[in-house]
């Protein structure tokens, strides 16, 4: 039994009449009377009742017709799936993101993903390091990866997505707490939470190098092991916390506040962007449709 047999049945099932369904399927009466023939003779049972007046189903033949349609219907839907995989409409797409800052990025991803490609499904996982991120998709164990990486391997394409900027996490207490912009030199004496150095992690090292180029070491108290740690640590007054501005859209302790630095720019090179990466070349249609749609999100909703 193959499709085209289940077409020539079905047709003629529809029709009860030979001329008709051969005409439907575009082909002659006597090559369509011996396939139903011949899948009669395949099957062991006479599927039609016919003479030079009527055709009609035998019992045999009313029990084919459901199971004909679910075929026909699953091949369409196959061939469906295949078509919507190549226009990136449908697919499994991984999606591994870093940090408290990546959170309302994601989040309006896959509602605009889930509303606009239904046929895409995203798998979404966290990291508490952008570089735990970059390890992932290098490996090819996701798709995209979203972070701040100072270097991005050469087999890997990026794009920021976020703009962002340095801001520092004070005690609600601090003195400094309702400053409109403060430069770090005035927290050389103030005692820093810091998140851990290793990992090619991208604040621990703008602490440093800020501190350095205004005349003192950060005094790093305590670090700590992602930025929700941290800034509930600034929220008990252990100490301040250099972070990006992203995140302080993310957190609603009213015991944290965060102000702008008002420092230039470090170098162009060492800036404190939200970027979205992938693996060059090869990049499956549904990965290019999220990374479009990512595109098309406007601050409101990345913030």
């Amino acid at each position: 039994m193959d499709v085209g047999q289940l077409r020539s049945f079905l047709a003629v099932a529809e029709e009860l009449h030979f001329g008709r369904a051969a005409g439907r399927l575009h082909v002659a009466q006597p090559p369509l009377s011996r396939t139903i023939k011949q899948l009669e003779r395949e099957l062991g049972t006479r599927l039609f009742d016919r003479n030079t007046r009527s055709v009609s189903l035998t019992s045999s033949g009313q029990a084919l017709v459901g199971p004909a349609m679910e075929v026909l219907d699953a091949l369409r839907r196959a061939e469906a799936a295949v078509r919507s995989a190549d226009d990136g409409e449908a697919g499994l797409v991984r999606i591994t993101f870093a940090g408290v800052s990546t959170h309302r990025l994601v989040a309006a991803l896959a509602r605009v993903v889930r509303s606009r490609r239904p046929g895409i499904e995203l798998e979404l996982s966290s990291e508490n390091f952008a570089q735990s991120a970059m390890k992932k998709l290098v490996q090819g164990h996701t798709d995209i990866a979203l972070g701040r990486w100072d270097d991005v391997p050469a087999e890997v394409s990026a794009q920021v997505v976020v703009p962002d900027s340095l801001v520092v996490a004070l005690p609600d207490t601090h003195p400094l707490a309702g400053a409109r912009r403060l430069s770090i030199a005035r927290l050389a004496g103030d005692s820093f939470v810091s998140l851990p150095p290793d990992e090619a992690a991208v604040l621990p090292d703008r602490l440093r190098r800020l501190a350095r180029a205004n005349g003192f070491v950060a005094d790093v108290v305590q670090v700590a092991p992602d930025t929700q740690t941290a800034l509930a640590l600034v929220s008990a007054e252990v100490g301040c916390h250099l972070t990006v501005a992203s995140v302080a859209r993310n957190v609603t302790d009213p015991h944290v506040v965060f102000v702008p630095l008002d420092e230039p720019a470090l170098d162009p090179d060492f800036d404190v962007h939200l970027r979205v990466a992938w693996r060059r070349g090869g990049v499956n249609p549904a990965v290019r449709t999220v990374l479009d749609e990512m595109r098309t999100l406007d601050d409101a909703a990345a913030d």
